[in-house]
């Protein structure tokens, strides 16, 4: 009867300590997580003359490259986003994320084993001649659980989800880095190929003028000097086509790269330039913060950089362990399992430190230290984002007047060379005036090609600088980041 009431008065403790346990679960040290405040401008300086985008959209949407009409530009950007490797990699960094969360959410639920074992012992006396022997076989169910009193547990669960999120988001900025390089990389490719038509049509031009200095040397009516000077032109036009195809193979070899090919068995053909400068709609300053995926990822770090501060000043309280074990202990294997060989424990502990030299107080400073650090690190983010969006929407406004004036100045360079050729043909100029006005020509028609490359690469740029139609609601919520098979799939979770 003495036995029976003090395992009714322990349960009855145990119960108690629980039910104290459950009700002090839901108090959480530390500060709760508010947005560091960052201040939007209401509007974009540099988008006062800017197109407005037809139809009225004021987001990016889907896939953004396809705004540049090029179907083989489609295709490669699509092989980025299956075989790039840096996302392959990225991906795997969110899916170990996502794993430290399910890792932090087990310990809110009990540590529970079992062991069985026999074991046969003997041993002889100095008293005894003959010696003993015995055997005992056991069978064991243990538990224990430490009830999150202070929230550290919620706590860690916070921090891991949050910087599960940043990876996420991280995941998201590989991608559109990887997308927006290789972009600007084949935009400037085709741009080549024009340069190319270019060089070669020069080349061609340049044979004509010298044929014509070396027909009038031989009639003599020009100095073998002409016929000098049209030689030197004509090489160095040469020169300059050949020196065109070490950019071009270099910008062939990291498509390959982008697309996860080996350099050697990738090649992109020389072909027009179809993609069109597109116009782009720009949205509100305020709404860029939720359309950049590395905005974002500051920004949960923060959160988790938060969350870690009510971890550490968790460890000022006791902890709180409740323990159960029971099973069978026998000599006899025949009467194992029956009650009279029955064994149990129960109870909780409590567990405090009371001096550790200024440990605790001093991971608490580290941990608010660190979340100062996070909102700086996110602050800067976010003025860094509207500063590529300035820098870029400047850059494709001014770039536009300057093409508009270039094309004017290949236009009136190419008539001066027409008259000068003409003159010369006459015999009332020297070569080299003939010379100068068609060197000033091509360099026009170079400028120009330069001027148009800038434009489709400021651009892309600027689709990268406003998200690439990312979203901030992309990120994965608590149910994703619970999801334990999605965690183990091997696939990306984020698109």
């Amino acid at each position: 009867m003495k036995q029976t009431h003090t395992q009714a008065l322990t349960r009855k403790t145990l119960l108690a300590a629980a039910a104290a346990a459950l009700l002090l679960s839901a108090c959480a040290v530390g500060p709760d997580y508010v947005r560091p405040a960052t201040v939007a401008p209401a509007a974009f300086k540099e988008n006062k003359d800017w197109k407005t985008a037809t139809p009225q959209d004021q987001e990016l949407h889907g896939k953004w490259w396809e705004i540049y009409q090029d179907p083989q530009l489609n295709a490669l950007v699509e092989q980025v986003n299956i075989s790039n490797q840096n996302l392959a990699q990225a991906e795997a960094q969110f899916r170990q994320a996502k794993a430290l969360v399910e890792s932090a959410r087990s310990s809110y639920f009990p540590m529970v084993s079992a062991n069985v074992s026999a074991t046969r012992s003997g041993g002889r006396s100095s008293s005894s001649s003959s010696g003993s022997v015995s055997t005992t076989d056991a069978l064991g169910l243990s538990a224990s659980w430490e009830p999150d009193l202070w929230g550290r547990i919620s706590r860690t669960v916070e921090a891991n989800r949050a910087s599960a999120q940043a990876s996420a988001a991280d995941l998201q900025v590989a991608r559109l880095s990887a997308q927006s390089s290789l972009a600007q990389n084949y935009l400037q490719l085709r741009v080549l190929d024009l340069q190319q038509n270019l060089l070669d049509e020069t080349v061609a031009a340049y044979q004509k003028s010298l044929q014509l200095t070396q027909n009038q040397y031989a009639v003599g009516v020009v100095a073998r000097s002409d016929v000098i000077q049209a030689q030197t032109q004509l090489k160095g036009a040469q020169a300059k086509a050949l020196d065109n195809g070490v950019s071009r193979a270099q910008l062939e070899h990291a498509i390959a790269l982008l697309t996860g090919q080996a350099a050697s068995s990738f090649s992109i053909a020389p072909a027009p330039l179809v993609a069109v400068l597109p116009e782009i709609p720009i949205g509100v300053p305020s709404s860029l913060l939720e359309r950049r995926p590395d905005v974002s990822s500051a920004e949960r770090l923060a959160a988790a950089a938060n969350a870690q501060i009510g971890v550490a000043k968790a460890a000022y309280f006791p902890n709180l362990t409740l323990s159960a074990s029971g099973g069978f202990q026998s000599s006899s294997f025949a009467n194992w399992l029956t009650v009279p060989n029955r064994i149990w424990s129960l109870g909780p502990a409590l567990a405090a430190t009371l001096f550790d030299g200024g440990a605790r107080r001093a991971q608490s400073d580290k941990a608010i230290a660190a979340y100062d650090a996070s909102v700086a690190v996110y602050k800067q983010a976010v003025l860094t984002s509207f500063q590529e969006v300035e820098d870029n929407l400047a850059a494709l406004r001014i770039l536009e007047q300057e093409a508009a004036v270039q094309d004017e100045t290949v236009k009136f360079a190419h008539q001066a060379a027409d008259l000068i050729m003409n003159q010369y043909r006459a015999g009332t100029v020297n070569y080299t005036s003939v010379v100068t006005a068609q060197t000033t020509a091509f360099n026009a028609d170079l400028s120009a090609l330069s001027i148009q490359d800038r434009r489709f690469a400021a651009s892309v740029l600027l689709i990268k600088a406003l998200g690439g139609g990312w979203n901030q609601t992309e990120l994965p919520d608590n149910a994703v980041l619970n999801d334990r098979d999605a965690a183990g799939t091997g696939k990306p979770a984020v698109k």
